[in-house]
């Protein structure tokens, strides 16, 4: 029956209505309603009616509401916020690596460079240097001063059971390989390690003609500034300390076996003086390599040469002139005050040089030998050696268009006369010139008016040498370099210019004349049997001593 069937009379019955179960929420809110009274469970505002979807580009800009909030699961926020640290990291390793590979690009083409122009080098022959070379008097000069620091420090205090061993770092086209195995006694094992790849093969080349029954030899392209040595299988057979060296505060100690016994470097240590970090590179790979007592030998331009001859110079300068057209020489600059001072020919290191001299040509005869040399015939042993920083053993041809973009000074122009304010100090004779700009590249600095540099560090200059070198180079200041070798355990036994070296055999009735290198210098045609000849035998010109008055021996002892 429904409602409409029921009586006038009858009322109809309501509807059952299911009992709402109560909570304590719900209690709450009764509460709260019958008394005004808030409460934790009261809702205090009644929720926004959701307005309704906007389509259209300006539907979430009105700036009326906010964007609806996304729900997040259980450790959403952690997770983000690991991504963001992430994403932040990345970003970081790529601009450092960007950074480094910077770095890398132009610390391998200064490397390059080098390398590329020794590696130009031709090699004409013995016979040539003997006789047409310019330079014959210093070469045998410096090959005989590095058989002098051969045979005073190379031997071991005591000589294992297997025989002593050598690295030869920067050890070019193997100039020196005649030397060690003329040295008493010769070492078991020579390895040579160079930047310049034709110049190892060179020297793998020479040591195939000559090999030594006595001693074995290796040869390995390396770059022994940039790269730790013990990348070379041998070095690690032979030993290797990678931990030499500072190290929180201590220096690290060396090893007590194993590691070579002689490190040698000839004319190359100035180059890793373009950073502190390829100095200190230099550093860890010869204390690493060497065994504890080992020693450390070499040759390199003589800073005090260089820092006597800068200050002169500039303090010199008056208002008016040109520095680039005042020139001395270091022996003049270091012993004869203002004496000698003149002009000389302005050699600029991005054209060749105007001088007759330079223009060598090899099918055609050079000139005469100097006078002071007196036409004597020497008595020169089998010598192969070659002279140069990184020994380049012949005449060098003009300077590759490599060489000349790198020494390009950015004020200089082939068409217009420097100001006197810019032009670079300029000083050497018709066979060697140095020139240093005043625009240094790394330290940002004028050139030290009282001959310090400092930082120790990127102080480049360019140097060029007849038949031999014309390549950028680093001041190595030296008690900067001293202190820096004390860090990696290296102690300084022996410090000697080439001409005080020289001077020790011609006095030769002074006490403790070694009459042994005496007479190695009479062999390798730096002096005359006959003393009457030229100044006390001498067979080197005046022009070459001042030449080889720019070089220093030293040797350092690992403790």
């Amino acid at each position: 029956m429904t409602n409409e069937d029921l009586p006038s009379n009858v009322t109809a019955p309501r509807p059952i209505q299911k009992r709402k179960r109560e909570t304590q929420a719900s209690r709450a809110n009764k509460s709260a309603r019958a008394s005004n009274t808030p409460n934790a469970y009261a809702r205090r505002t009644p929720p926004r009616e959701p307005r309704p979807i906007e389509d259209g580009p300006d539907a979430d800009l009105d700036g009326d509401r906010s964007p609806p909030r996304q729900l997040k699961r259980p450790g959403a926020g952690a997770r983000l916020a690991r991504e963001q640290r992430q994403a932040a990291e990345a970003a970081r390793q790529r601009r450092e690596a960007s950074e480094r590979q910077a770095l890398s690009e132009r610390q391998r083409s200064a490397a390059e460079l080098v390398a590329e122009h020794y590696n130009a080098v031709p090699q004409l022959g013995r016979e040539w240097r003997k006789t047409d070379s310019q330079i014959k008097g210093l070469r045998n000069l410096n090959n005989w001063i590095k058989s002098t620091l051969i045979q005073k420090f190379a031997r071991p205090d005591t000589i294992p059971p297997h025989g002593y061993l050598v690295l030869d770092m920067a050890c070019g086209k193997g100039g020196d390989l005649g030397k060690w195995q003329k040295a008493s006694p010769p070492p078991a094992l020579y390895v040579g390690c160079d930047i310049a790849d034709i110049s190892i093969d060179q020297a793998r080349g020479r040591w195939a003609e000559t090999r030594f029954k006595k001693m074995d030899a290796e040869f390995h392209v390396q770059d022994t500034f940039g790269r730790p040595l013990m990348e070379i299988p041998i070095i690690r057979q032979v030993g290797f300390n990678p931990n030499c060296g500072p190290g929180n505060g201590v220096i690290q100690g060396g090893m007590m076996t194993g590691g070579f016994d002689v490190v040698s470097m000839m004319f190359a240590l100035h180059y890793s003086f373009e950073r502190e970090d390829l100095a200190r590179g230099m550093l860890k790979n010869v204390a690493g390599a060497l065994k504890k007592g080992g020693r450390f030998i070499g040759v390199m331009p003589n800073s005090d040469v260089i820092s006597t001859t800068v200050k002169k110079l500039l303090q010199a300068e008056a208002p008016g002139t040109t520095p680039a057209r005042k020139s001395v020489t270091p022996k003049a600059a270091v012993a004869d005050g203002d004496k000698d001072e003149g002009e000389v020919d302005d050699w600029d290191p991005e054209k060749p040089n105007a001088d007759d001299e330079d223009d060598w040509d090899p099918e055609k005869a050079s000139d005469p030998q100097p006078a002071a040399s007196n036409g004597e015939v020497t008595h020169e042993v089998d010598e192969d050696e070659d002279w140069d920083p990184e020994k380049p053993s012949e005449a060098t041809p003009p300077a590759s268009n490599t060489l000349q973009q790198a020494q390009q000074q950015p004020t200089a122009s082939p068409q217009a006369e420097p100001s006197p304010d810019r032009a670079p100090l300029e000083w050497g004779n018709p066979l060697y010139k140095v020139l240093f700009p005043r625009s240094q590249p790394l330290t940002n600095r004028p050139l030290p008016r009282d001959g310090i540099f400092r930082p120790p560090y990127g102080w480049k200059y360019f140097y060029h040498l007849a038949e031999a070198v014309n390549a950028p180079e680093y001041v190595v200041p030296w008690e900067g370099f001293r202190a820096l070798a004390e860090e990696y355990g290296l102690e300084l036994m022996y410090r000697k210019g080439f001409r005080d070296v020289l001077g020790e055999v011609m006095d030769e009735g002074g006490e403790g004349v070694d009459r042994g290198l005496v007479e190695l210098a009479e062999r390798m045609g730096v002096l005359s049997r006959d003393r009457s000849r030229g100044v006390g035998g001498l067979m080197v010109s005046e022009e070459e001593l001042e030449a080889a008055g720019f070089y220093h021996g030293f040797c350092f002892y690992k403790t």
